[in-house]
């Protein structure tokens, strides 16, 4: 079987490129043009979090690196090379995507909703009739901040937290509507906000918090906060809108990629199959506050309107907006499909403050956790 995926040098394509091996013996991984050396970058994350040396050594010969451009026709690729990629092909993995929260509407949609149209058109042209298989989010749910969001649901009357909610679920309504089209079955795959204890490095990924600790961080060093704690010293309060009774799933990578790809290896409806691969507990909004305080030296409060008299920091804070509306969030994502399919499937990781702050930490991280 002849396998392709986009965004393999992404956080979550990285640890599906690991689980893929495991189950084919070649991989051909599409990546983004002039981003660098794709299996050097592949090799660094198995290097980086413990993959067996013998697997490593073999990756020049069980990878095949093609590059692509998502927001050109034909992948920017030649009609020849765009025709004999598409015949050679009998599953597309899509999990390439701009996961930017805070970028404009425009850009959102030229990766992830363009780009996904670009690779459909891939897998359409291939007379093997490829299987296509779309990363998308839990998060197309919209603005819904209550109640159970079912795997079924897919519509936009509740608006969206931001534009890349947005730009994913127009790409979901391309799958679907492809799949309609063309007679042909799609999985859709939604995970949740995706999380590691892997401590980050220069040479992987950053996964949605460390975005949001560089926010807070770039914003403690433009209001003064970002030195070393003073014993003794009161924190200053910061309030950002959000509920304490509210709640957030966070799903470890690892673990979302070994459940997609059990999930892929399942006979096929015959149309859309969507899937919510969420972990089995949500971590409460209390917990995400506390990991703000571990990065700054603040005191975060909870209100329910933006305060009309903000300090520096909250006015910083308050001009990164694509996160901060999941501190209000206490909806649930219902996974029984795939439960029904593959059984319990938990983790056995308890995302907790440590958990977090492991994939997260930095000198200033270290130099707050203990602090009162």
């Amino acid at each position: 079987m002849r396998v392709a995926l986009t965004g393999a040098t992404g956080f979550l394509g990285l640890r599906l490129v690991r689980q893929l091996l495991r189950e084919h013996d070649s991989l051909t991984v599409l990546v983004r043009a002039g981003s660098g050396c794709g299996l050097g970058r592949i090799t660094r994350f198995m290097q980086l979090s413990g993959t067996p040396a013998s697997l490593i050594a073999d990756l020049p010969r069980r990878l095949r690196v093609v590059e692509i451009d998502l927001c050109r026709p034909e992948l920017g690729l030649s009609s020849g090379a765009f025709r004999r990629l598409a015949d050679e092909l009998d599953v597309i993995w899509h999990c390439a995507g701009n996961i930017n929260l805070d970028d404009d509407l425009g850009c959102l949609r030229r990766t992830n909703t363009e780009g996904t149209r670009r690779v459909l058109e891939l897998a359409a042209a291939g007379a093997r009739r490829p299987l296509f298989l779309h990363i998308g989010t839990a998060f197309v749910g919209g603005a819904r901040r209550e109640g159970v969001i079912y795997e079924d649901e897919l519509d936009d009357r509740h608006g969206f937290e931001n534009c890349y909610e947005q730009s994913k679920y127009e790409a979901e309504v391309l799958v679907r509507d492809w799949s309609k089209h063309h007679g042909r079955p799609a999985v859709v795959m939604r995970p949740s906000v995706l999380v590691t204890d892997l401590p980050p490095s220069p040479d992987l990924p950053s996964h949605p918090l460390q975005f949001l600790s560089r926010i807070v961080e770039s914003s403690a060093r433009g209001s003064g906060l970002a030195g070393e704690d003073v014993p003794g010293s009161r924190r200053p309060v910061v309030r950002l809108v959000g509920d304490p009774r509210g709640h957030l799933n966070l799903m470890p990578v690892e673990h979302a990629a070994a459940v997609m790809v059990r999930l892929a290896s399942l006979p096929p409806s015959g149309s859309t199959d969507v899937y919510h691969v969420v972990h089995d507990h949500d971590v409460a909004t209390t917990v995400l506050t506390a990991l703000v305080e571990r990065i700054v030296p603040v005191k975060v409060r909870l209100v329910r309107e933006k305060p009309d008299d903000p300090a520096p920091l909250e006015a910083a804070v308050h001009l990164y907006p694509g996160f901060t509306p999941y501190l209000s969030h206490r909806r649930r994502f219902d996974d029984t499909r795939v439960r029904n399919l593959l059984g319990p499937c938990s983790s056995g990781v308890r995302v907790d403050l440590d958990y977090l702050t492991a994939g997260i930490s930095t000198s200033r991280t270290t130099s707050a956790a203990g602090a009162p």
